[in-house]
C-alpha cells in the first residue's frame, strides 16, 4: 500500500481509486460488518442507500461530504488490505469472470437484491442478520469479479429467502388474526 496519501486518507480518496469496483467493495465491507450482532440494525438502512444508487445506474456510491472527507488512519487501511489479500487470492480461484452479464444489468440486479435484503437487517431477532449478510457478500463478490453464474445463484437465493420471509410474516399475521378473533 505504497500509494496511500500520507498518514490519513478519506473515503472520497478511496472511492476515487476504486473506480468501477467501488460499489462492490462498499457492499462487501458493509456486509461483513453487518454480521456483527447489533450493528446490523444500523447497517441495514445504510446498505439501502448505495443499493438504491446502483438501481439508478450511478457509477459509484456517494456519501455525505462530512463523511467522505473525514480523515482516517492510513495504517488501518494498510493493515486491512494486508490481512485481506490472502483471502482474496483464495476467493479469486473460486469466484472469477464467467457468464458475462452487461454491467448496467448486473449493477441494477445486484442493487435491487441488496435493497430487498437490507430490510431483513432490521428484524429484532438474534443472529437473523447472518443469512442476508452472507447473501449481500456473495452478490458483492459476484459483482466485483463479474461472475454472472455466482450473481444468478445469489439472486436466486435472495428470491428464496424473501419468499420464505414473506411466508413466515404472512403466517404470523394469520396466526395473530386467528388468536385475536
Amino acid at each position: 500500500m505504497n500509494n496511500l496519501p500520507g498518514e490519513h486518507f478519506t473515503i472520497e480518496w478511496l472511492l476515487g481509486r476504486l473506480d468501477r469496483r467501488s460499489f462492490g467493495i462498499v457492499m462487501l465491507v458493509m456486509s461483513l460488518v453487518a454480521m456483527v450482532p447489533g450493528i446490523s440494525l444500523l447497517i441495514g438502512p445504510l446498505l439501502a442507500i448505495p443499493a438504491f444508487e446502483m438501481i439508478l445506474g450511478r457509477s459509484g456510491p456517494s456519501f455525505p461530504k462530512r463523511i467522505a472527507v473525514y480523515p482516517l488512519r492510513s495504517s488501518a487501511l494498510a493493515g486491512i488490505v494486508k490481512r485481506a489479500l490472502p483471502l482474496l487470492a483464495m476467493l479469486e480461484k473460486i469466484v472469477h469472470p464467467r457468464w458475462p452479464i452487461s454491467p448496467g444489468l448486473s449493477r441494477r440486479a445486484a442493487g435491487l437484491a441488496i435493497l430487498a435484503l437490507s430490510g431483513l437487517f432490521l428484524a429484532p431477532l438474534p443472529l437473523i442478520q447472518i443469512v442476508p449478510a452472507l447473501l449481500v457478500a456473495l452478490i458483492a463478490l459476484a459483482y466485483l469479479e463479474e461472475d454472472g453464474l455466482l450473481l444468478c445463484v445469489s439472486l436466486l437465493a435472495t428470491l428464496v429467502l424473501m419468499l420464505v420471509t414473506t411466508a413466515a410474516i404472512w403466517g404470523a399475521v394469520l396466526g395473530w388474526m386467528h388468536i385475536t378473533g
